[in-house]
């Protein structure tokens, strides 16, 4: 027995021996952990394969289908929007691909959009057990007519009648009424005319429906305070508890008189304008009865930008709605407006775009007014309805007294003022600012910027360019109103 045990305890040293000797040997190891490293790389790389073969597929889809919702929803486009969409998948061959088309469309917009998909086979994903890949395809395109509302105000001031300046702007709003007013836009865009001299004229029927202290019969004028520059409204009715508004004085502060008739008084050029074609104009879309108002300008007085802008950001102002809902020249389709103002922050609200064109060939000046106590009676206002200011001052009232009869209502610095601030409460509603300088100075150039939304709102022009600047301005409100 021991004998045994004496022959076996070599063996088993032999093998403890071999067993530490295998333990201790590294041949080999390497090999098998590089054929590791090759088969996870494989299989790393072979997922990139098919998730590469997947976003090909996922990019050709959403190009085809971006391109086909946008040629859907565009407004010109005649064809049904589900058959564009579906025609475009065809023809790219993956028709079979689409497996809805949802379609939204209204007086003014068109949404489009196209659900796409298929399955990709995998190729190394397959050993993981993912045998196919998903590829989606889901695109929307959406273009909108915005309502918009337009004050165009125009200078009609004496100096326009220089270097053919009256033509030029009649011809460049006509250009600019043919481009914004097309059969496409019908019951979207409504324009509105401010024409400007020394003042603006209301017009009877909206000074009727004013709170103001009446002084004559001639004209409709408003004086307004210098705080009514700071907010963008004119107010029907009893001007929402405030004093009454102004009524300005009828009569020409020119040095001139010649004695004709021309209408209902004396005055061939009174600082507020009394013909009917030269009051404002509200909320029409009729191109013809535009121009036919605007091609009957005639220059006259002199130059106030202040008041020419305080009434074209009024007619934007949703105040105004109570005029709109009386005016007979209004359109029946515009009677509700103005809207209300848009709201950065709530897109739902921004669905009227409100601009003002604001144009003068100048720059403000001094204006005048006759002292109170020279026209406080209806005989006061007979008399300056039939003589010029200044022109009667110099004939019958000493040198040294004139002062006495007038006064300044206006400086050229506060009116500049008054401008600034009426613009900036536009720009605080929203409201869009092109400006236009019309062989203007310098001076003029810089207030005319200011008021403008922005410096490439502004436009200095010469001669014809006058036509190239309301085409531009045109052009890029028509932009402005398509989003998609």
């Amino acid at each position: 027995m021991k004998n045994e045990q004496r022959e076996t305890r070599p063996e088993l040293r032999d093998l403890l021996a071999v067993c530490r000797s295998f333990a201790r040997d590294e041949d080999g190891m390497v090999t098998i952990f590089a054929f590791f490293m090759v088969f996870c790389m494989m299989m790393i790389g072979g997922i990139g394969v098919d998730m590469m073969r997947h976003e090909m597929e996922r990019t050709r889809i959403q190009a085809v289908a971006d391109r086909a919702v946008l040629a859907a929803a565009d407004l010109d486009q005649t064809l049904d929007p589900e058959f564009v969409v579906r025609d475009y998948f065809t023809k790219s061959g993956i028709g079979d691909f689409v497996s809805q088309v949802d379609v939204d469309e209204g007086l003014n917009y068109r949404t489009v959009t196209v659900d796409a998909s298929t399955d990709v086979n995998t190729m190394f994903m397959d050993y993981l057990g993912r045998q196919t890949l998903h590829v989606p395809g889901i695109s929307t395109a959406e273009e909108k007519v915005n309502k918009v509302e337009i004050s165009l105000v125009l200078d009609i001031s004496g100096s326009m009648r220089r270097n053919n300046k009256m033509p030029h702007l009649k011809d460049a709003a006509s250009v600019f009424l043919d481009t914004v007013l097309k059969s496409d836009n019908q019951d979207l865009i409504s324009v509105s005319i401010v024409p400007y001299t020394a003042q603006v004229n209301a017009g009877g029927n909206i000074f009727s429906m004013m709170d103001v202290n009446q002084k004559h019969i001639w004209s409709y004028c408003i004086d307004f305070t210098d705080a009514d520059f700071n907010n963008t409204a004119v107010y029907a009715g009893n001007n929402f508890g405030g004093e009454p508004y102004e009524h300005m004085q009828h009569f020409d502060a020119g040095y001139y008189w010649n004695g004709r008739d021309n209408g209902s008084d004396n005055i061939g050029n009174p600082g507020c304008p009394k013909r009917d074609f030269e009051t404002v104009f509200a909320f029409s879309q009729d191109i013809e009865v535009l121009k036919a108002r605007i091609n009957q300008f005639e220059p006259r007085a002199n130059t106030a930008i202040h008041l020419g802008m305080k009434w074209g950001v009024a007619m934007l102002d949703p105040a105004w709605n109570a005029f709109n809902q009386a005016l007979p020249e209004v359109d029946p389709v515009f009677r509700d407006r103005p809207a209300a103002f848009p709201d950065p922050s709530n897109p739902s609200s921004s669905e009227t775009l409100k601009t003002v064109i604001l144009m003068t060939d100048g720059e403000n000046v001094t204006t005048q007014r006759i002292s109170d106590s020279y026209y406080r009676n209806s005989s006061h206002a007979r008399h300056w309805s039939n003589y010029p200011l200044n022109w009667y001052l110099s004939h019958y009232v000493r040198s040294s007294d004139r002062s006495n009869w007038k006064y300044s209502k206006y400086s050229p610095s506060k009116a500049d003022s008054l401008l600034s601030n009426i613009c900036d409460a536009a720009k605080n509603k929203n409201i869009i600012i092109w400006s236009i300088g019309f062989e203007v100075t310098d001076h003029g150039a810089n207030v005319m910027r200011d008021c403008a939304s922005s410096p490439s709102h502004f436009f200095r022009v010469e001669g014809v360019e006058i036509t190239d600047a309301f085409s531009s301005i045109a052009r890029q409100i028509n932009q402005l109103r398509l989003t998609q």
